[in-house]
């Protein structure tokens, strides 16, 4: 199955692990909840997928690369315990905490989590003395003496044999203690998720021509030579700093991340003519409307390589904007839920009469819930339970109301119900920017339509900018508020030959 489905089934197993009866117990018990073995190619992000299972569960996360590990780190180190049994003393050996269950116990104290995941990377690479410890861990669910605590789901990954020399076949008592999942490569998916992190649009656009460079592992008398979607990231964000640097990846340095010479060579050569169509195509133009004839007819006979990165630019630039919109909406719906606390803080402190002074009420008011949202986010962060966007959401929310309370402290708002409409009309100015970038995404969307349609018709080209459009989640979130007649009119078109195709396969 592919990543996304395979973080579903585990989001899943999850949450029937942790559903508890009335008495307050499992229903299923410890010794019956399986552990997760992910089995799949390099770089198909099986790591990253529960770091986001964590965090929307809102569940803990201990993660370790056993490979890394000694016996004595996992186990705990030795020791010599007194015992009585009957009349006569015995020397027995204990053992330490193992390392990694004392971190568990660590995590929930921090956190206050009492339920969460432990995951063991590289599972099936362990040492020859270390891997009777891992079937033990695998099968009993204890690091050497020691049980994993209750409400700790055990997930691990691992490499199949023909990607890594050091890999350890189980046997099938331990296969048979696990739930095994196998994770393939899908570049669909991965598309999804390339929109939603800023992935490049050059990578995007590239692996939609050359989609069997996805992910490639060859072994040649050479050695390994390989292109994974980790290699993709990595390099998209090398790529993207660059940029902001004024600098340029060249082909020595792609090759630094996809170390298959073939395709970095490939790629190196179109990321050239990429950066060549982005001067010469002037795309924030289009998308305000001046679309030129000559242009048109231009983009028109051009190669299909051409055509199909010149689609991939302005498509970049529209989803730029959608996620943008839908970042300003979130940070919308959050300093709302803010500004509702802060009334009813207001109302009760008058209500109480807390306030004695009521010159700086409103601004304290707001200075002490900025001082809360911080305290929560640094617990979130913490815990596991945020990621980089929610941290920046919540510091620009943050932000705000601070510039908020010294800002009426300036203005001098004292009156609880003036202080009120001050905000509420801070807010409106939020919204009314929300509606003019909406406004001009939608011009610009419809602006993209034109072009298309006067460069391609209804071609494979328009074929793919629908497809890609469904594909960003940012896109799609817009077009369920915004109606854009001619996406209705080319998604039902695409979806009905998508419909014949499947019949003419099947008759």
């Amino acid at each position: 199955m592919n990543i996304k489905r395979a973080k579903e089934e585990i989001k899943d197993t999850i949450e029937a692990y942790l559903l508890k009866d009335e008495n307050g117990e499992y229903v299923i018990p410890s010794i019956r909840q399986r552990p997760v073995l992910l089995i799949g190619p390099p770089g198909v992000g099986k790591t990253q997928i529960m770091e986001q299972i964590s965090r929307e569960c809102r569940i803990g996360l201990i993660s370790y690369t056993i490979t890394h590990h000694t016996r004595q780190s996992a186990v705990g180190l030795p020791f010599i315990e007194k015992k009585t049994y009957g009349d006569r003393e015995y020397a027995v050996t204990e053992y330490t905490m193992s390392e990694i269950v004392a971190s568990i116990y660590d995590r929930m104290e921090e956190t206050g989590l009492k339920e969460g995941i432990l995951f063991i990377d590289e599972i099936n690479c362990v040492s020859e003395t270390l891997a009777p410890t891992m079937l033990q861990f695998l099968q009993c669910k204890t690091f050497g003496s020691h049980k994993i605590p209750e409400g700790w789901i055990i997930a691990a990954a691992g490499n199949p044999p023909e990607y890594n020399k050091s890999v350890r076949e189980f046997d099938v008592v331990t296969l048979d203690r696990i739930k095994r999942i196998d994770v393939e490569p899908d570049l669909g998916v991965w598309k999804e998720y390339a929109y939603a992190e800023n992935i490049h649009p050059a990578i995007i656009s590239y692996l939609n021509i050359k989609g069997q460079n996805f992910c490639r592992i060859e072994t040649t008398v050479d050695g390994k030579l390989f292109a994974t979607p980790r290699g993709w990231e990595d390099l998209s964000q090398l790529i993207l700093v660059y940029e902001s640097l004024d600098k340029r990846a060249d082909r020595d340095v792609i090759s630094q991340y996809i170390q298959h010479p073939g395709i970095a060579k490939d790629f190196a050569n179109y990321l050239e003519l990429y950066y060549k169509y982005q001067n010469e195509y002037q795309v924030d133009e289009i998308l305000q409307g001046v679309i030129r004839e000559a242009l048109c007819d231009r983009v028109a006979r051009a190669p299909f390589d051409e055509r199909l990165s010149v689609t991939g630019l302005i498509l970049s630039r529209l989803t730029e904007g959608f996620k943008k919109l839908w970042h300003k909406n979130a940070f919308m719906e959050l300093l709302m839920e803010q500004l509702k606390r802060y009334r009813q803080e207001m109302a009760g402190r008058a209500e109480t009469s807390a306030i004695q002074d009521t010159s700086q009420a409103p601004a304290m008011v707001l200075a002490s819930l900025a001082q809360e949202l911080e305290k929560e986010c640094l617990h979130r962060k913490k815990s596991g339970l945020s990621g980089r966007r929610e941290d920046r959401l919540w510091l620009s929310v943050r932000i705000t109301l601070e510039e908020y309370a010294q800002q009426m402290r300036k203005e001098a708002v004292e009156e609880r119900e003036q202080a009120w409409e001050w905000v509420r009309t801070k807010f409106m100015e939020h919204s009314d920017c929300y509606e003019a970038m909406k406004e001009d995404c939608g011009s610009r969307l419809e602006h993209a339509f034109d072009f298309m349609e006067a460069a391609f018709g209804n071609g494979q080209e328009m074929v793919i900018f629908v497809t890609e459009l469904n594909t960003s989640e940012a896109c799609v979130r817009f077009l369920d508020e915004y109606e854009c007649e001619r996406y209705y009119q080319y998604n039902k078109e695409l979806l009905f030959d998508e419909q014949e195709q499947a019949i003419r396969r099947k008759l």
